[in-house]
């Protein structure tokens, strides 16, 4: 169904445009003067942008890019700065998901001691939220002048993102109930009232492999443990097409490289500012515009990238 939404939205989008153009070639023949000529510059930029927009959607073609994501972010080594650092990423894909009309939803997240957060899982729901976010997976550099010491020295902080297509059933991983160890614990996430006085965050460990997900931030146990196992699975998959892309380089002859642990993206505050993807080379100097959300550029970029057009 929502599958079938998406498509009708796309070609009324389509039939909106093909509708403005004839309009655009009917004005184009009786536009004389110069403000008739000016408001006709005007409409082709409008229209021109529409369709730029949709020629964005047709480069979600992934097999999961259809699908809800998962998002996980794990500050570095670094103390303060490095939690701290995954914190403002952590409201960097907040506002994003707010500014693109997509629904976010807090899973789970541990804080730091001093400042910021040690891991943060979030829910990110809507069109193509996995084809939107997975330029996003690797490691994230930021450097500033720190904040948490009092020399107020250069800092460079990393923090790891992952993300994961939510994946209903898959069928090349079966998991066996047997196979998996349930942990109960107390939340000591925000949630009701009940949240933080029962034994209701999940924590559940595949055995086999020792991949584990969990969930403190709904209102029941039974609810945090689907939350919890709808991670787990996604990250099983993972696991598998890992390994199957391992295989197949091996077959091939080529050495693996740890692609997940590789830095991505730079952020530098001082001594200058910029924002930089070391895979498509796209970059700006708009670093708080980035840091509030505005990764549009680099989602496309990355997505041109992957069909090798950048």
């Amino acid at each position: 169904m929502r599958e079938l939404e998406e498509l009708k939205k796309e070609t009324e989008a389509l039939k909106k445009i093909e509708k403005e153009l004839e309009e655009l070639s009917e004005f184009a023949s009786v536009a004389e003067t110069a403000e008739d000529k000016k408001e006709l510059e005007k409409k082709i930029f409008e229209t021109e942008k529409k369709v730029g927009e949709l020629e964005f959607e047709t480069l979600f073609d992934g097999e999961y890019d259809a699908n809800n994501a998962i998002l996980n972010i794990y500050s570095g080594a670094g103390g303060a700065d490095a939690q701290d650092w995954a914190e403002m990423l952590l409201r960097m894909y907040l506002r994003w998901g707010e500014k693109n009309g997509f629904k976010i939803k807090l899973i789970d997240e541990a804080r730091g001691q001093e400042a910021g957060i040690k891991n943060a899982t979030m829910e990110i729901s809507g069109a193509y939220a996995y084809g939107h976010l997975k330029s996003e997976a690797g490691t994230h550099r930021l450097v500033r002048l720190s904040p948490f010491n009092s020399d107020n020295l250069r800092q460079t902080s990393f923090a790891a993102v992952e993300i994961l297509p939510v994946i209903e059933e898959i069928q090349e991983v079966k998991i066996r109930e047997e196979d998996l160890r349930v942990d109960v614990y107390r939340s000591s996430g925000a949630g009701g009232q009940s949240v933080n006085t029962t034994d209701s965050a999940v924590r559940i460990t595949h055995i086999p492999t020792g991949i584990a997900a969990a969930c403190q931030n709904e209102r029941s146990q039974l609810q945090n443990k689907e939350q919890a196992l709808k991670i787990l699975k996604a990250k099983l998959h993972k696991k598998y097409l890992e390994e199957r892309e391992a295989e197949k380089r091996k077959l091939r002859g080529e050495q693996s490289s740890a692609e997940w642990g590789s830095q991505i993206r730079s952020y530098v505050v001082h001594p200058y500012k910029l924002v930089k993807d070391h895979r498509t080379k796209w970059e700006t100097a708009q670093v708080e515009a980035v840091l509030a959300g505005d990764l549009k550029n680099f989602i496309e970029s990355y997505l041109k990238y992957l069909k090798g057009s950048v």
